[in-house]
């Protein structure tokens, strides 16, 4: 490997994160960041805007999300550092956009957990109605803090288990859906017919497969946390090859087999609708006489949010800890507490978490729609650098570094640049799906703010620099 492989250009304050995740645990992490509520509810979106053709939105997206895994990968073996992407771009690309992406990505990842923290609120009122929702909020968002600061191998280990009872859930929704699919004895199941009947595979056309995508594509953006951990990882260089290459084949499987199964048990015009109790994979359940269908949905939901809020409060911690540690926040945020954990970080993004809750329980829909709108589009500009970065990395590192790396994309450099064409072709798409068509113009202002915050940051640390220096 080249010798700059496992240095951390951020640890120069002498207090260095604690590599105690371990391959099963980065590998779970990644799918609790990746697969949430949009899988479970979600989904009924981007069946109403494909009908079954969503299938080929799904594939479409999933080359797209093993090119960025692949592209990430390299780059977090050679830096296998906290700040990830961040770190990558600022050294390849230039300091602007390592704080832009890096600043992105942690607002991202703070809407996100508003959004789930207040989902899960919203969840436990189905078997509590009486209990005001400001409580579940409360209650919840004061566990993910407890859970968050413990040592990060105990963190690792308590997102495992958390993450597992989705992948249980999906799978026993699989055997489920492909038992009444097939039958005990073929002339008794269901089949494949509801694929091409009532409209046809292409009920939308094409067009319909493309406006998917900028939905679709959300489902797989999560696949990034591996490298976002490979500052707290085992001997990176082995785990996060192994990782990343599980995660992004569990995603496709997992997507793909239930996006199959629910558009085979019940037409695609009606597996869409509002509500948990309208959620696809709740009607697929009640298909198969699962007794509490909700109910069992209502729990697995729950879950599931919990492990993407989990795991987003993480990545928001490390990218704000990431930022201090290259001087554009305040170095008291680059400190880590007793247990390895960057402590002030941590506290900084539960006030950010705190914000984001009383938006989403209190702002008018539109307003918290639109700054939805501005994640979604935040992933893509992030995925976007990753891309570009990937780029300059491959060239820096030269031939015989390249052949070095445990984990290659295959048919660089056409892989990079397609998959970057295609997140921009998806990025405009969001214009015309209802509810998204405000996402880009949104993201602009708040990047132009990015970029002033940037400017005086600079200023003042040049100030602030020793004559001569």
């Amino acid at each position: 490997m080249p010798e700059h492989r496992s240095v951390d250009p951020l640890s120069s304050s002498g207090e260095t994160l604690e590599r105690n995740l371990t391959q099963r645990q980065l590998s779970m992490l990644a799918i609790g960041g990746a697969i949430g509520v949009g899988l479970f509810l979600g989904s009924s979106v981007t069946i109403r805007l494909a009908g079954p053709a969503v299938l080929l939105s799904h594939v479409f997206c999933a080359i797209i999300a093993m090119i960025v895994a692949y592209a990430l990968a390299e780059m977090a073996v050679v830096h296998p550092v906290a700040g990830s992407f961040g770190v990558y771009a600022e050294k390849y690309l230039g300091s602007w956009c390592g704080f832009a992406v890096r600043a992105t990505y942690a607002v991202v990842q703070i809407i996100a957990i508003g959004a789930e923290v207040t989902a899960v609120a919203i969840y436990f009122s189905f078997w509590f109605p009486s209990i005001p929702q400001w409580v579940w909020v409360v209650a919840v968002s004061v566990g993910l803090i407890a859970i968050n600061t413990m040592q990060v191998g105990r963190f690792g280990e308590f997102e495992y288990w958390f993450a597992l009872i989705k992948v249980l859930a999906i799978i026993a929704f699989i055997v489920v859906g492909l038992t009444l699919i097939i039958g005990f004895r073929p002339s008794h199941g269901i089949g494949f017919s509801n694929l091409v009947t009532h409209g046809g595979f292409f009920p939308m056309g094409w067009k319909g497969v493309w406006l998917a995508l900028s939905l679709t594509l959300t489902s797989y953006m999560g696949v990034e946390v591996v490298a976002v951990t490979a500052g707290e990882a085992k001997q990176p260089e082995k785990s996060i090859p192994r990782a990343m290459r599980t995660i992004v084949f569990r995603l496709i499987l997992f997507y793909w087999l239930a996006m199959t199964i629910i558009l085979a048990i019940r037409p695609w015009n009606q597996a869409s609708g509002n509500g948990l109790t309208s959620s696809p994979f709740v009607q697929a359940f009640a298909t198969a006489g699962v007794p509490y269908a909700a109910t069992v949905m209502n729990l697995v939901v729950i879950t599931a949010a919990l492990s993407s809020s989990n795991t987003d409060l993480y990545l928001t911690t490390r990218m704000l800890f990431s930022l201090a540690r290259s001087s554009y926040l305040p170095g008291a945020l680059g400190r880590l507490n007793r247990n390895g954990v960057p402590g002030p970080a941590l506290a900084v993004s539960s006030a950010g978490m705190a914000a984001a809750i009383l938006l989403a329980i209190f702002a008018p829909g539109k307003a918290f729609l639109m700054l939805y709108g501005i994640a979604v589009a935040g992933m893509f500009f992030v995925w976007l650098i990753i891309l570009t970065t990937h780029l300059r990395f491959r060239h820096a590192l030269g031939a015989q570094g390249v052949a070095a790396l445990p984990m290659r994309l295959p048919f660089f450099p056409a892989s990079t640049v397609l998959g970057g064409l295609a997140l921009m072709a998806i990025a405009l798409g969001t214009f015309y799906v209802d509810g998204l068509q405000y996402t880009i113009p949104a993201f602009l202002p708040f990047l132009a703010l990015i970029s002033i915050l940037y400017i005086k940051t600079k200023r003042r640390s040049r100030a602030t620099q020793p004559q001569g220096a």
